[in-house]
């Protein structure tokens, strides 16, 4: 059976972009290196990503490769998505995703993103685990790691670890 994961930064206030979608606020920290748990390590543990439309219309904006060739890639969406970046499959019914992601034994599946679709699977009881990285940036406003919706949880904390003078790194899992 398939893990299903998130590996997610935010800021030090709670948001992973800002207002406009920017994220010079992580992508420019200087000498940031994570080691073992840099991004390029992490996705080779990956065979399925799993995003909501939102995520892949900021992803399709942005010029360069597909990055997930030789990956599952799956969009939630309920509108068609017309010339698409890369191979991809899409759905609409979340609660049947999850029995489908559930059922594959080839990786784990990376739920990749915003907080949106997360949260839609936290509230099902469908994500196992959640690397969250938090960097020392304050940026004021922008979209919330977690949108509220009046879940209430109680993750495990499994790790954590400064890996950088501005960047530490929370493990979580959902029981």
């Amino acid at each position: 059976m398939a893990k299903i994961v998130g590996y997610i930064a935010t800021s030090l206030d709670g948001f992973i972009a800002t207002p406009d979608e920017n994220l010079d606020w992580l992508t420019q920290q200087p000498d940031l290196n994570l080691g073992e748990h840099d991004y390029h390590q992490f996705i080779k543990t990956i065979r399925t990503v799993v995003m909501g439309r939102t995520t892949y219309d900021w992803i399709a904006r942005y010029p360069g490769a597909w990055e997930y060739d030789g990956k599952r890639a799956i969009v939630v969406t309920s509108r068609p998505i017309d010339n698409p970046k890369g191979p991809l499959e899409t759905r609409t019914d979340i609660d049947a995703l999850i029995a489908e992601l559930r059922a594959l034994d080839d990786g784990d599946v990376w739920m990749l993103g915003g907080g949106k679709l997360q949260m839609a699977f936290m509230e099902r009881g469908a994500l196992d685990e959640i690397e969250i990285y938090v960097m020392s940036e304050i940026i004021g406003s922008g979209i919330p790691l977690f949108p509220a919706t009046g879940l209430r949880a109680s993750p495990k904390l499994i790790s954590a670890e400064m890996l950088h003078p501005v960047c530490a790194r929370l493990r979580y899992r959902f029981d």
